[in-house]
């Protein structure tokens, strides 16, 4: 079956796999929405818990959403043709002062694997910055990482700047980050608390359902 085989080879990481195997789905007269749920998404979903279950690592997560990339520029039009649309939307930063990005990329590329829309802001995000984004993309989430215990402050003044322009109530807050607690999360008034990448995609997928 076409879809298991893009499935295994998203696993894999083998991105010719993945992308070969979506043309000849597409050829096979399948739904793109199909393609996507049971070959794409499935994947990335096996690979999370995985992650979750420290049975892969970064790199293995890396290479596999690299290939869930590449799978989906093939996939893409054809989405938009059948106006297939994201679960939803994030808009998601490093905050101001933390140069770190490897974990809030990860972050990214698991919620793409969700299905979701990601406007990532890069580092060193001023709440401003998050301000602007959210009346710009009209997210359901804003995600922020913070690396240093120096920079966790941000989180709290970003969440203060969000409520002070109106916007609190339009969006849900997650944060995560190695030195982010769940405690802490509830002290700055964030949402959610991620304490990983697999965990952060499972818990915008509630969010946004």
């Amino acid at each position: 079956m076409v879809l298991q085989e893009i499935n295994q080879a998203l696993q894999r990481g083998d991105v010719n796999g993945v992308t070969q195997g979506i043309k000849s789905a597409l050829e096979q007269g399948l739904e793109p929405r199909q393609i996507l749920n049971e070959g794409l998404l499935a994947a990335m979903e096996v690979i999370g818990i995985k992650f979750k279950n420290n049975e892969v690592f970064v790199p293995e997560v890396l290479i596999a959403a690299r290939a869930m990339n590449a799978g989906m520029e093939v996939l893409k039009p054809r989405l938009i043709e059948t106006g297939v649309e994201p679960i939803g939307t994030v808009v998601l930063g490093t905050v101001k002062g933390d140069l770190h990005d490897i974990g809030k990329n990860l972050v990214r590329m698991m919620f793409e694997g969700s299905g979701l829309t990601v406007h990532d802001l890069g580092v060193d995000v001023s709440a401003e910055r998050f301000v602007e984004a959210i009346k710009e993309y009209k997210p359901q989430i804003v995600g922020m990482s913070a690396l240093l215990t120096t920079t966790m402050g941000e989180m709290k003044a970003t969440i203060e700047a969000i409520k002070a322009a109106g916007l609190r109530d339009q969006v849900k807050i997650m944060v995560g980050g190695a030195p982010v607690t769940a405690k802490f999360a509830q002290e700055v008034g964030a949402d959610v608390y991620a304490k990983d990448a697999a965990e952060a995609a499972f818990e915008a997928k509630k969010l946004v359902y």
